[in-house]
């Protein structure tokens, strides 16, 4: 198959062209060549810019495409109207979604178009619309929820493996059997290259479903840590102002954002997407990633919120 991957080589693209790679197809990545450009001597390297900089693009043809960076709709119309290949896949997100107070599927309303191209402030939105771009051609939306493992540059999921190897007692959001939920990137990289072998057309939420409790003892098992989970109810976390997402990471108490743990996958298990056992995800995170100061809670903020759990419980 000759495969074409537009978007860097940082995270997910990375495990994208490692993937196609080792299935021995021939790949072509067009980026700026900003990211890592020494990897991948065996792929085909074109040089351009997504915004008016396709001309490398013009005049070539691919079995597949795999658009991996889009985030602005004119920009994603350059590519859609340009790539000449039979089948093109669009990495989404979960954030599309209209209303995550259920379990969104992929049937589900998504958010309507703005009038902006500010990505950070209107990230759901656009992304949205760049998918109803993407729609106009044959192939597939892959939603991913959050993605994680080695070479993670986000910080997010990274926190717990590399907070639980420090050992001690470990701040985890109750209960243990709430859902929770991520995909190993490597996951993700294989399957995407999988549904273009196929030609599988369709939306899909790319995500696994675990619980805390699983998600954090693998992380016990991965660091080999004398970690303590200390479990401490969403409810008196959120009563003394934990950030959702950012400060303690995956951790969502809201209501109104609830279903964002209970996205159903479905459709894309039966469209062959497998899952590795967690602690090998914990396990490549902590060779293979490291912490933001964006995200985690603050070594003195935990002892804080530590304390005070301790003195409020019963004996």
């Amino acid at each position: 198959m000759r495969l074409l991957i537009l978007g860097g080589t940082k995270f997910l693209g990375r495990a994208i062209a490692d993937a196609a790679l080792a299935r021995g197809h021939d790949l072509t990545l067009f980026n700026r060549g900003r990211t890592n450009p020494e990897l991948f001597p065996d792929a085909e390297k074109l040089r351009g810019d997504r915004d008016g900089g396709l001309e490398a693009l013009e005049g070539r043809t691919w079995d597949a495409v795999v658009d991996v960076a889009g985030y602005l709709p004119r920009v994603v119309r350059q590519s859609v109207e340009t790539v000449d290949a039979p089948y093109y896949l669009f990495v989404s997100s979960r954030s599309v979604y209209a209303d995550f107070s259920s379990s969104p599927t992929e049937d589900a309303a998504t958010l309507g178009d703005v009038d902006s191209e500010e990505v950070m402030e209107h990230y759901g939105e656009l992304k949205a619309m760049c998918e109803r771009v993407a729609a106009q051609r044959r192939g597939a939306i892959v939603r991913p929820g959050l993605i994680v493992g080695p070479h993670d540059p986000t910080g997010r999921f990274t926190y717990w493996p590399h907070r639980i190897a420090r050992g001690g007692d470990v701040l985890a959001p109750g209960p243990p059997e709430e859902t929770v939920t991520l995909i190993d990137v490597r996951d993700l990289g294989e399957w995407i290259v999988h549904l273009c072998e196929a030609q599988t057309e369709g939306v899909f939420n790319a995500i696994d479903r675990t619980t805390w409790g699983e998600l954090l003892e693998a992380c016990v098992r991965a660091a080999g840590s004398d970690a303590r989970l200390v479990w401490i109810r969403s409810d008196w976390l959120a009563e003394q102002g934990v950030g959702e997402w950012m400060e303690l990471p995956l951790w969502i108490s809201s209501e109104e954002m609830r279903g964002l743990h209970h996205v159903e996958n479905a459709r894309a298990v039966a469209a062959g997407l497998t899952f590795r056992p967690l602690e090998q995800t914990a396990l490549a995170t902590l060779a293979e990633a490291e912490t933001t100061d964006e995200a985690g809670m603050k070594p003195e903020r935990e002892r804080e919120l530590l304390a005070a759990w301790a003195a409020s419980s019963p004996a």
